[in-house]
């Protein structure tokens, strides 16, 4: 079985009962019944055309469905009496639905979890693991999602930005760890579908950055352990790909309508350009953050995690003190977030001050609710105690 053509075809056939008239959830659910025949039949007898296969089963699902329920029956018949459509971009099919799964009805939450399950093909299983919930959790998410969206139109207005939001989100649920790295090459597939759709600068500023941060996966999570940026084999990385997002990017940033995910995307270039964590341009990568905090009103509450990145380029280019200043001055309002006491932690251990680091470290490990990173935190922990240790002797 060719799981990857599945996956591919799932967008193309729920989009061909959209067409039809289907509802959006009664759609899902009958693509999801015909893959279910799909891997049933299929080992011993494949089809010769897969999408027609594929298609002709969830028809007669959808006509099941509507068949059982007497209020459904006019749809019935329009199914029938419908000719059948017409050849469609595969890439046309996906970013219909793309942009209908990213809807402002839905949590952004629920709209990536939609947006795994009807255009990537996962399995409820599969995004309830990625999300680390139930899979009854998940289930009920996803059919709330579906009955959100049961009367909005497959061609109905979307907003490119909450498209951009709903696969950044995705990528970064992907990028959590080894076991779920599916999911961020699947992120990855759909923005390269958006980028051949949309001349927006920003849709190739979240390629750039998604291809950027991608190429270190193999040197980012080693025997089960995280490896901090500053610490992995860079030998690991992938070169290509860092050419091709750097590529990307400079295109981008060649239309001067710089958005966030093209700024995120040339801080991740700086880190991946030096040979080795010595090298880091902090002094560029200080002046870029600058200008992602300066697009929001207020950095601190939409983009905390970018504030305490600041925070380590400040302790990088002007010194440790300085960098904890930065801290301290929004430690208040991020009250509670383990990133602060991570941040504080690695920038004691740049100071020297190995003891106060280890302690900032457990607490941060206490709060962390990632096991990958609590995991790390806790080593690192560790290994400042000891090193103070020995400092002390």
């Amino acid at each position: 079985m060719d799981e990857g053509l599945l996956r591919a075809l799932v967008p193309q056939v729920i989009t061909a009962l959209l067409r039809r008239g289907a509802d959006f959830a009664s759609a899902e659910d009958a693509v999801q019944e015909a893959l279910v025949d799909a891997l049933r039949t299929w080992p011993t007898g494949p089809p010769r055309d897969p999408r027609a296969w594929l298609t002709r089963a969830a028809v007669h699902r959808l006509t099941d469905a509507v068949r059982s329920e007497a209020a459904r029956r006019r749809r019935e018949e329009r199914v029938d009496e419908e000719p059948e459509p017409g050849p469609t971009e595969q890439a046309d099919d996906t970013l219909l639905l793309l942009f209908l799964c990213a809807s402002p009805q839905l949590s952004p939450t629920s709209a990536v979890a939609l947006t795994l399950r009807a255009v990537a093909g996962l399995t409820t299983r599969e995004i309830a693991d990625a999300f680390l919930v139930p899979e009854a959790t998940m289930a009920q998410r996803i059919s709330r999602a579906k009955a959100t969206l049961r009367d909005r139109s497959l061609d109905a207005p979307a907003d490119v930005a909450v498209v951009l939001h709903v696969l950044h989100l995705a990528y970064t649920t992907g990028h959590q760890g080894d076991e779920r790295h599916d999911l961020a090459r699947e992120a990855i597939r759909l923005t390269r579908q958006l980028v051949l759709a949309s001349p927006e600068p920003e849709v190739r500023g979240l390629l750039a950055l998604m291809l950027l941060h991608h190429a270190r996966h193999r040197a980012r999570v080693v025997g089960g352990r995280l490896v901090p940026l500053d610490e992995q084999d860079r030998a690991l990385w992938d070169h290509d790909e860092i050419a091709e997002g750097v590529r990307i990017l400079q295109g981008a940033l060649g239309e001067q309508r710089r958005g966030r995910f093209q700024v995120e995307a040339a801080i991740a270039a700086l880190h991946d350009d030096a040979t080795t964590a010595a090298e880091t341009d902090w002094s560029q990568i200080l002046s870029w953050y600058d200008e992602l905090l300066a697009q929001s009103p207020d950095p601190v509450r939409d983009d905390p995690a970018a504030v305490l990145s600041r925070a380590v380029a400040v302790g990088h280019v002007l010194g440790a003190s300085a960098g904890l200043l930065e801290v301290e001055r929004v430690a208040p309002e991020l009250k509670g977030r383990y990133r602060v006491d991570a941040t504080r932690a690695y920038l004691l251990r740049l100071a020297g001050d190995l003891p106060e680091a280890a302690e900032a470290y457990a607490r941060a490990a206490e709060r962390c609710t990632s096991t990958l990173e609590r995991d790390h935190l806790v080593r690192q922990a560790a290994l400042a105690r000891a090193a103070a240790r020995v400092n002390d002797v």
